[in-house]
């Protein structure tokens, strides 16, 4: 059977993976300053301020360890999903974690932002990308040719 998914899915795992960093970049404060352009948050104060309405019954000290949690879940993501490798799981956690992230959204501040912010596409191409059978162009798959 003829693998027809060659370039959508390089094409898929690297949007992805661009859409798991450019967040993260965005609450570092590597994109710009809070309030300019497209900033949401512009560094990790604003992105915490922000985590804490998603988790009202976390104190402050817990509240920022789950949002260390949640950006370097987003940074290993973002770069395994566009280097391939283990492609499968990675993408598989981005739409476990996406998921989580609707939930919390949509019962602290409502459905509006998850869809504003795309994560139920997110979560669904996430979730399509981990059931491809071939990942071409990706470290998994040089790997596997070179075990052969």
């Amino acid at each position: 059977m003829k693998d027809s998914f060659k370039i959508p899915q390089l094409l898929l795992r690297c949007a992805l993976g661009i859409t798991f960093l450019t967040p993260v970049s965005d609450r570092l404060g590597l994109l710009g300053a809070p309030g300019t352009g497209n900033i949401e948050w512009g560094n990790w104060g604003n992105f915490i301020n922000y985590t804490t309405t998603l988790m009202p019954f976390l104190d402050r000290p817990m509240v920022n360890i789950m949002g260390g949690i949640a950006t370097v879940s987003e940074l290993l993501i973002g770069i395994l999903l566009i280097i391939g490798f283990k492609t499968k799981y990675a993408a598989l956690g981005a739409s476990l974690l996406t998921l989580t992230f609707i939930l919390f959204m949509i019962f602290s501040v409502g459905i509006q932002k998850p869809i504003n912010f795309g994560v139920f596409t997110a979560t669904t191409a996430s979730f399509l990308l981990s059931r491809m059978p071939n990942y071409n162009w990706s470290l998994d798959n040089l790997l596997k040719k070179k075990e052969s």
